[in-house]
């Protein structure tokens, strides 16, 4: 059970050493850990078998029936991955972050590949797969693995106070996936969505209090960490689901979107609403395409 102490900003400190006061920004621990990552470019291999790598996401999904993909290549990290799914978008984000080669395999979930169920005991994405057999799933812990596995830019930060504080803030998230995917799913049914929309305000209330504590554009400080991405992708579907006007009351919250739309990785991530809203269109119909949505091969 989680406990309940009061308001969201009393629950969680604000970043840094220093107390943050009305009008002073705090001293915030970024953990950047150097610049932006060098792109390394697209993997032959990969591409040879008809699969995508870094920022892409071209492959049709495999389902029922497919013939299962061979052992992962040195050098490289699959993601089994869907490409309209915001769990796997958390774990695709980190994955450009930090400039990691990898390869995308998609995967139908209404018609999923028998041996699927031996990478994941649920049939569940997004699932990370090593060169050595190794799997690793659940969106989070996936995220968390990569910062540590991989060289290059952390995204959480090295200060263990600060990276505690980032998994506490994730714990005044937990909520949204659910409400977000159920506002959803009773506008797509016709259905009245007062409540939840009214509840799915409230946390982002939450959010916009913490915001407005810490006097900081980003969850971690003053530059993009783990925790922005890990939230990032259920505010990039508010106005394809649309729910946008869930936050027409937060101005540090929209601040924020605004911050993170100016991101290189959310950037190049980032789904054509028109073909985001025709994979909804056919995935309420249950139609067989759907995941396939908007791709041209």
């Amino acid at each position: 059970m989680r406990e309940n102490h009061g308001s969201a900003a009393s629950c969680i400190p604000p970043t840094g050493d220093v107390p943050a006061t009305k009008g002073r920004r705090p001293e915030a621990s970024c953990g950047c850990g150097g610049g932006e990552p060098q792109n390394r470019g697209l993997d032959r291999w990969a591409l040879s078998r008809g699969a995508t790598t870094m920022g892409e996401d071209a492959s049709r999904s495999l389902g029922k029936g497919s013939v299962p993909p061979g052992p992962v290549p040195e050098g490289l990290i699959r993601i089994y991955s869907m490409r309209f799914c915001p769990f796997a978008h958390r774990t695709r984000l980190v994955l450009l972050a930090k400039g990691i080669s990898h390869e995308i395999i998609n995967i139908n979930l209404r018609n999923k590949p028998d041996w699927y169920y031996t990478k994941h005991p649920f049939g569940q994405i997004p699932v990370l797969e090593n060169s050595r057999c190794q799997l690793i799933y659940e969106s989070v812990i996936a995220c968390e693995y990569l910062d540590d596995a991989y060289p290059g830019r952390k995204l959480y930060p090295y200060d263990p106070y600060e990276r505690a504080r980032q998994k506490m803030l994730l714990e005044l998230f937990y909520k949204v996936p659910h409400l977000t995917k159920e506002c959803l799913v009773a506008l797509r049914c016709g259905k009245e969505c007062c409540d939840l929309k009214l509840a799915l305000r409230e946390e982002f209330c939450n959010l916009e209090e913490i915001l407005s504590y810490q006097n900081t554009v980003f969850f971690g400080g003053d530059c993009i960490s783990m925790i922005d991405y890990l939230f990032w992708p259920w505010f990039e579907r508010l106005d394809v689901y649309g729910i946008a006007d869930c936050v027409n009351h937060t101005p540090a919250l929209r601040l924020w979107i605004d911050a993170m739309k100016q991101d290189p990785t959310v950037c190049a991530l980032l789904i054509d609403k028109n073909i985001f809203l025709g994979f909804l269109n056919l995935y309420f119909q249950n139609h067989p395409d759907a995941f396939d949505y908007g791709l041209k091969c």
